[in-house]
């Protein structure tokens, strides 16, 4: 470097130039301006600021000369003549600049981190030379796209390849309600919104398809300075509802995280890829990987003075390096932008009950919450039951079981239900059959294919989380094959079963909104809103599980939702917070045995005409007896029930023939109105339209409100051979309470009365079902739970180390609290500990949960709020 002579005669080295070739939108923005600010703070550094009208307008050769170079690309930025000028006078680049033409293209982007061996989602490419080009490779159907044989299930992410357009889509499966999310730069106070109608992909440009990675409703973005040096803050993905999370000056919402050792070399590799000292990247964390996706160029942390100080002591150091590498790049003891400011004391670990668990006067912080908790108010569930032997039926089985006649198959998205409504509408007469020429057999197997229509054409729209359908071959015959050589299986019977019901009313999503939000007051009470910035740090740690019913997945993201003060549609909010397990949560096929002889034996206790309840037992301890908690009168009650039932069942049934009679009426084909499950959950005045026209709640009509009552008649007794079947009880008192809720507008005389004696037999028989004793209670229950429990106890183990290893950090650093520690030997201890921690979990057992849980368990990668 050149040297001038001070006032003094001393030689005094000359100061770097750092030249500043940015647009001035992005010169002026308060990151930018704080950094260097710093810079020049240093004394060895001169900033020149270039401006728009040098960039934009004067030859490169009269651009002002620099040692260092900033420069980087944003809209209307004239990269060739950056690039021209650094070819011309060579100085230092912090961000190289013939690289960042990679950066506006996705697929050059996902090339790049490939060849560096940097883990990216699981993507395609769709590459059109015009819009709506038909392309042979790529394949479309209702929950899923093909792309060169590679297949994505929905939910599924559609990127545009060029990286300037951030109007990203992701698609829905059809299970979980359908629709589309469209994420966009965020305008005012949202940055996405749900189009439940949108179910076909976009063709009007070329695409990346990606497969969709659940994050816990969460975003990491990471900002490097250097190859050694890199930020990470969190904040709630616009996945999830796409409302901006801002504090009080306006700022969005965001929180620093720890990143593993893995990520810190992905943000090393994505420096050195790139060859962009400063730049920011999304990284997705799922099921215990990292993922890099969307690298930015220039980018800097908003609103963190600590990152300002460390980003321009990590600048200093680089252009001493580069251009004064004979100078100490050292940190100066104190900063000279805080010469002035007093010091505060080191207080090391400051998050609250981090000492001893327990210890008298000292504050505690609470831990862990687990909660297990029952879906919503829903309607009944219901089954039909029939054999077939229509050849459109069977034909239709054969489609989708791949042409194998004695396979079995399940029929769930809104295609194959709609193929299975066309086939019903085809053999179900206009009109209801002549009950004097056909057989009782045939008209009961006509009203129940009437009843599949008419499940099917509920509501206008399918969704495969409330309806399926199984079709199982029972018979075959040998045909000649349509080639005329030689024979082949035909099926000629199939059993059909239609399982639908057990929907999550509009009740039922509100009690668990409003249970989520009165979990967070009650559970976090004095946060207020602060469970929100939980949301963002302890929910790497939140985790929502749900079984495979609808009604409980709905649930349990109306119950999100509350908790974390969401809004909008439950679809994304299921997809991105809602995982399914129903291995831990629907264990009933573990103790099916168990439970069948329980149901026998209680089905014995009430129909016994003596009084033999309490023979196994004193009265003194009337729980400890076989069917404790049935009601004295039990075998007495059960014929009032069936009077009761068929007198509801007859006024129902006059109601269902009035409707049957305007329906037919209507054409055969009407088309149904497009409906969406996503739209009607959030629909507030649907079941009022339907009281005031004197209707049934919800989407069902008095045809299958009839079927309904009818099955649980005949069901509940068998008038031929005179035997009452128990297990229907439940099924009798959730159809009573669901219409007193529901359809109390309808009038039916003797459904009070039905209620009150089902609701006696079904307070003993529900609890009685899963187990008679309190021995086989304790069985059947811990069959069934036994993944739960043990699940529970894994996190409470869990949670108590890191408690533990946490007081350690703070007891360590409070001895050393007159030392000073290098950020490297602090992260060596505390990377010690942290190992100590995996030592402790890995050689602990629990002699009552199997290992392969366990094990399963320790994969779920933990991330939490860097504790200090």
């Amino acid at each position: 470097m050149a040297e001038d002579k001070d006032e003094e005669g001393v030689f005094a080295a000359q100061k770097i130039t750092i030249g500043v070739c940015v647009m001035e939108k992005k010169l002026f923005s308060a990151p930018m301006e704080q950094i260097l600010q710093r810079l020049q703070a240093f004394g060895e550094f001169e900033v020149v600021h270039f401006g728009d009208k040098v960039i934009l307008e004067e030859p490169i050769e009269s651009w002002p000369v620099c040692d260092c170079l900033i420069a980087f690309h944003s809209s209307g930025y004239p990269m060739e003549k950056a690039e021209a000028y650094a070819a011309l006078r060579k100085p230092f680049l912090v961000n190289e600049l013939e690289p960042q033409h990679l950066l506006h293209d996705r697929r050059k982007v996902y090339e790049c981190l490939e060849k560096f061996g940097i883990h990216v989602p699981r993507y395609a490419l769709v590459n059109r030379e015009v819009p709506y080009q038909h392309l042979d490779y790529f394949i479309e159907e209702e929950d899923f796209v093909e792309v060169h044989g590679m297949r994505f299930w929905k939910p599924f992410v559609e990127k545009p390849i060029d990286g300037d357009n951030h109007s990203i889509m992701i698609y829905y499966p059809s299970s979980a309600g359908g629709g589309m999310k469209e994420l966009f730069r965020k305008v005012g106070n949202r940055s996405s919104e749900f189009h439940p109608e949108v179910r076909r992909v976009r063709r009007e440009g070329s695409y990346i398809y990606e497969e969709f990675m659940p994050t816990g409703g969460t975003d990491v973005k990471v900002y490097t300075v250097g190859p050694e040096y890199a930020h990470a803050e969190a904040r709630k993905s616009p996945v999830v509802d796409g409302v901006v999370m801002r504090n009080p000056d306006g700022k969005e919402v965001r929180y620093p995280v720890l990143l593993t050792p893995a990520e810190k070399e992905m943000a090393r590799e994505v420096c050195i890829a790139f060859r962009q000292a400063v730049c920011g990247f999304d990284l997705l964390r799922c099921e215990g990987r990292s993922y890099v996706c969307d690298v930015n160029g220039w980018s800097f942390v908003k609103n963190s003075h600590k990152y300002y100080d460390d980003a321009a002591c990590v600048l200093r150091k680089m252009f001493l390096d580069a251009k004064a590498p004979h100078l100490s790049s050292a940190i100066p003891p104190t900063l000279p932008w805080k010469v002035n400011e007093p010091v505060q004391p080191s207080e090391g670990l400051t998050r609250q009950g981090s000492g001893i668990i327990g210890t008298f006067g000292q504050s505690e912080e609470l831990r862990c919450v687990i909660a297990v908790i029952r879906h919503g108010d829903r309607t009944p569930k219901q089954k039909v039951k029939l054999k077939v032997t229509e050849e459109k039926l069977l034909n239709l089985m054969l489609k989708y079981n791949g042409g194998r006649p004695r396979a079995e198959t399940k029929l769930k998205s809104a295609v194959q239900l709609q193929d299975l409504l066309d086939a019903t509408r085809m053999l179900v007469p206009r009109t209801r059959p002549d009950r004097e020429s056909d057989s009782e057999a045939e008209v009961e197997h006509t009203e129940k294919l009437r009843q599949v229509k008419a499940v099917l054409e509920e509501g206008g729209h399918f969704s495969g989380i409330y309806r399926k359908v199984q079709l199982k071959p029972l018979k075959w015959i040998k045909v000649a094959k349509s080639n005329g050589e030689g024979e082949e299986e035909r099926p000629v019977q199939a059993l059909m079963v239609l399982k639908y019901g057990g929907v999550l009313t509009h009740a039922g999503r509100k009690q668990a909104e409003e249970l989520g939000r009165y979990f967070r007051n009650n559970m976090y009470p004095g946060e207020g809103t602060g469970l929100l910035r939980l949301h963002s740090t302890y929910r790497h740690d939140l985790k929502i599980y749900s079984s495979d019913e609808g009604r409980v997945q709905m649930s349990a993201a109306a119950f999100a939702k509350g908790l974390l003060d969401l809004e909008g549609q439950l679809t994304p909010i299921l997809v991105s917070l809602v995982s399914k397990d129903s291995s831990m949560l629907d264990g009933l096929d573990n103790a099916s045995i168990e439970m069948e002889e329980a149901k026998a034996r209680l089905n014995e206790i009430i129909t016994s005409s003596s009084k033999t309840i309490y023979n196994n037992g004193s009265p003194e301890f009337s729980w400890m007896v076989d069917g404790a908690g049935l009601p004295p009168n039990a075998s007495e009650l059960l014929p009032k029930l069936v009077s009761l039932i068929k007198k509801v069942t007859e006024q129902v049934r006059l109601l269902a023939t009035d409707e049957d009679e305007k329906l037919a009426e209507k054409s055969l084909y009407d088309v149904i109105p497009p409906y969406d499950q996503a739209k009607a959950l959030g629909k507030t005045n649907i079941d009022v339209d339907r009281i005031a026209a004197g209707l049934p709640c919800g989407s069902e009509g008095f045809l299958l409100m009839y079927a309904r009552w009818k099955k649980l008649e005949r069901d509940l007794y068998n008038e031929r051979k005179e035997r009452f079947d128990i297990t229907q009880i439940p099924d009798v008192y959730d159809s009573c309470k669901y219409d007193l809720l529901h359809n109390a507008h309808l009038n039916l005389e003797g459904l009070d009365e039905l209620f009150k004696v089902a609701q006696a037999l079904a307070d003993g028989v529900i609890p009685n079902e899963y187990g008679i004793n309190p021995k086989q209670k304790l069985k059947i229950g811990s069959k069934i739970a036994r993944r739960l429990l043990g699940k529970i106890l894994i996190d409470l183990r869990n949670t108590r180390e890191e408690a533990i290893s946490v007081a350690e950090l703070k007891s360590n650093q409070d001895h050393d609290s007159f030392s000073v520690k290098t950020e490297k030997e602090d992260t060596e201890a505390k990377s010690k500990l942290l190992n100590k921690n995996d030592e402790i979990r890995k050689s602990s057992t629990l002699n009552d949960i199997s290992m392969d849980q366990e094990d399963d368990d320790d994969k779920e990668t933990k991330y939490r709020l860097d504790p200090k």
